[in-house]
């Protein structure tokens, strides 16, 4: 099974749209199984949306899932959704370091989060702001939940699940980024997805 991480786009206008073509562009010719973690929930779903035949399968990990027609920040229940389009127009994207280290981070070690906080790229506004294209596709679909997020409670996590639909779950013990965490069991999970799946599927894009 090949695993390939998307590319994203560099430009600081960059639409939610431009993060969707730039993966179509860097797919394999054959189908792929999407693997969309927090946000990147959204750009797979905008792939799904623009290229439905290239998809075979969507698993979505403590991922943000709108409903149809859809954004980022539309998706987040009321208040919650008002109060973070407020604060990204005046503060921008990038979280305090004190939320990255309480909410984004916790379960992590000291010198894991260090990392991931000098690491950690803000999106534009767009890319939180933009709704889904139109279109509907049909391939198989699944969510894994982080029991123990701080970032995205698991009661959202059940509402993003309901809106990308499909019957396949799996619960990791972990907070929101179980793949610096729990490695291991989010690599067990994803290959049980994609066991799930008709044999023509490349693996994860």
């Amino acid at each position: 099974m090949t695993s390939v991480v998307a590319p994203r786009p560099t430009s600081e206008s960059a639409r939610l749209r431009d993060y969707a073509e730039a993966a179509i562009a860097a797919m394999p010719t054959e189908q792929v199984v999407l693997v969309g973690h927090s946000a990147g929930g959204v750009v797979a779903s905008e792939i799904a949306r623009l290229a439905p035949e290239r998809v075979a399968g969507f698993l979505a990990v403590s991922a943000i899932v709108p409903p149809a027609g859809g954004s980022f920040v539309s998706a987040m229940p009321a208040p919650n959704r008002w109060v973070l389009g407020a604060a990204m127009r005046f503060a921008g994207t990038r979280p305090p370091e004190s939320a990255i280290r309480k909410n984004l981070a916790s379960g992590l070690d000291g010198e894991i989060v260090d990392r991931l906080i000098s690491d950690f790229t803000p999106e534009p506004q767009a890319y939180y702001r933009d709704h889904l294209s139109p279109g509907t596709w049909s391939a198989p679909r699944g969510y894994v939940m982080s029991t123990t997020d701080k970032e995205l409670p698991p009661a959202l996590q059940k509402r993003f699940a309901a809106n990308l639909g499909g019957e396949w779950t799996r619960e990791l013990t972990t907070g929101h980024v179980p793949m610096l965490e729990d490695p291991a069991g989010l690599a067990t999970a994803i290959t049980a997805f994609v066991d799930t799946l008709p044999r023509k599927t490349t693996g994860p894009e």
